[in-house]
């Protein structure tokens, strides 16, 4: 699963979250049902919201849903899922996008698709994706040449980009290609006029989700040395968190200019959930779950320095015993602290009854952690579990859904926007 639109469910209330889910398994469920077992990787947070706004233009129907078998990421329980055409456009938009950037990560040889019979593979795959989600809009009446224009364009004008470049150019082809995408929905639902807001809607959430793409990576970029459209351009953060910030209340306003049968999700969705996403890309806040891990460690790095770093006040490297800067209480430092020179640990060692913690169990490999990824979605335990061990890092984590203390939106129904 990826996409910037990640709700947590506890602020999906009144049946939002079954409505959520319906169209998410709805989308897993079109492409396994339109191209096979495989394709179902490409199921994203973001490509459903297609279905959503399909949904919210057209009446009710008895045939908009039906019940789905048992799932392991599910439970192993039967659910009511979405079905119809704005699933199967979904799936289309899905299967495009992501071969194009299977084809990305083939042209920068990341990670294992330096490998040229992996990256060959990669390519035989993205070729097949991309027929099919031809083949699928075709039926539709959507003509997915937009999107593979849009993501040749893309690298075209990445090679041009520089100090100085518009960041509005970069994200340009991202916003053609989304824009099209949410403008079919209103000729699925029937509803012509819904064109050009929902277009207005799309073009602004594709400029969004390219920025927050760049905010999000671009220490990773750094590091690794990808490009990276914030530090090709010269743009700051500032600049970058304004335009996501006029992106959120742009398409608040496009939407207010589409006619909807039952907009509720999608209002959610695309009026709500994006300024959490805005805020959670930037830091400024974020569901308590969420940011549990870095609430310890922003808690454990203002008194210890992070992860053995910085200081309390910004200075040399503390160490876990910051607060006694050199008299380490079991070194021999501090004549008075257990371990010190005449005292029952004896210089420089622990005191009587100290255990040492055992080592940390290192990394898994890239196919051992895939297994117990698997693992542990078949068992929802990347949900609902207390805690749970990373499948790669093997580090302490608490299952997503678990004891989270966000609150609702207050005003989601009476809302001015």
């Amino acid at each position: 699963m990826f996409g910037i639109v990640r709700p947590c469910s506890h602020r999906l209330t009144g049946g939002l979250k079954a409505e959520w889910m319906a169209h998410l398994c709805g989308l897993c469920l079109a492409l396994r049902s339109d191209h096979g077992q495989f394709s179902r990787v490409v199921t994203n947070y973001d490509g459903l919201i297609v279905s959503v706004l399909t949904e919210a233009q057209t009446e009710r129907a008895t045939g908009q849903r039906r019940t789905a078998g048992p799932c392991p990421l599910r439970g192993m329980r039967t659910a009511p899922v979405a079905r119809g055409e704005g699933a199967r456009l979904a799936a289309a938009v899905s299967l495009v996008l992501a071969s194009a950037k299977v084809r990305d990560h083939v042209a920068d040889r990341d990670g294992l698709l330096g490998r040229r019979p992996l990256a060959a593979a990669a390519r035989r795959v993205a070729t097949g994706w991309d027929r099919a989600g031809a083949r699928t809009g075709a039926e539709l009446g959507f003509d997915t040449a937009v999107l593979v224009d849009a993501v040749d364009r893309q690298q075209e004008i990445e090679a041009l980009a520089g100090p100085g470049s518009s960041l509005l150019t970069v994200t340009e082809p991202t916003e053609t290609a989304t824009a099209a995408a949410f403008a079919h929905t209103a000729v699925l639902a029937g509803r012509p006029g819904n064109r050009e807001p929902l277009a207005e809607a799309g073009r602004l959430f594709g400029r969004l989700a390219h920025l927050l793409d760049a905010v999000e990576d671009q220490g990773t970029d750094a590091a690794s040395g990808a490009w990276n459209p914030l530090t090709a351009t010269g743009t700051s953060r500032a600049e970058a968190r304004r335009l996501a910030d006029d992106a959120v209340h742009g398409i608040r306003l496009a939407l207010r200019d589409a006619e909807f049968t039952d907009d509720a999700l999608a209002h959610v969705l695309l009026a709500h959930e994006l300024r959490t996403s805005v805020d959670r890309a930037f830091g400024t806040s974020a569901c308590a779950h969420e940011a549990h891990g870095g609430q310890h460690g922003g808690q454990h790095g203002g008194q210890y320095g992070g992860q053995h770093g910085a200081g309390p006040q910004g200075g040399q490297a503390a160490g876990p015993y910051g607060p006694y800067g050199s008299n380490n209480p079991y070194g021999g430092g501090n004549p008075g602290a257990p371990g010190g020179p005449g005292a029952p640990g004896g210089p420089g060692l622990p005191p009587p009854g100290f255990q040492q913690e055992p080592p940390k169990p290192g990394r898994r490999g890239f196919w051992a952690g895939c297994a117990v990824f698997v693992g542990l979605c078949c068992t929802c335990k990347l949900c609902c579990a207390k805690e749970y061990e990373g499948p790669w890092s093997r580090k302490k984590r608490e299952g997503c859904c678990r004891e989270c203390d966000c609150d609702p939106c207050p005003d989601c129904c009476d809302c001015s926007c």
